[in-house]
């Protein structure tokens, strides 16, 4: 069971920053990176297009998702999971994101922001029933 997500400052800044280029708009993207027992190290944010038609929504880009996992495991790394924006929402999974079919081990990071507001929130969550994890830096 994971417990924690180390996602150092730099992938903080460039996961806002993400969040605010594709505002009022998701963003969305995989996460690279090892695990070590219960905590998962972010190594890369691999940013993807969002194919969703709906705003207040995400689809990562399956093609990028299996050229990313393929890639990840070459280098000895893996695709530990998955982020995504709320715009003028908050950092806790939706009932879209609560509809997707979760596994066993898989992270998602969510990136709360409002409108004209420079912070950005961040939450981490994993598996199926989204169970709340630690997030470190």
């Amino acid at each position: 069971m994971i417990t924690m997500l180390i996602l150092p400052e730099p992938l903080r800044a460039q996961l806002a920053a993400e969040a605010r280029a594709a505002f009022p708009r998701e963003c969305c993207g995989l996460i690279e990176g090892v695990r070590d027992f219960e905590r998962i190290r972010a190594l890369t944010l691999h940013p993807t297009a969002n194919f969703s038609v709906d705003a207040d929504s995400f689809e990562v880009d399956p093609a990028a998702h299996l050229r990313l996992r393929r890639e990840a495991r070459a280098a000895g790394r893996e695709i530990v999971g998955c982020y995504h924006s709320h715009p003028n929402g908050q950092p806790q999974p939706s009932d879209r994101d609560r509809a997707y079919d979760g596994q066993d081990g898989f992270v998602w990071l969510i990136a709360a922001l409002d409108e004209g507001v420079a912070s950005v929130d961040l939450s981490a969550f994993e598996g199926a029933h989204f169970r709340q994890i630690s997030l470190v830096e």
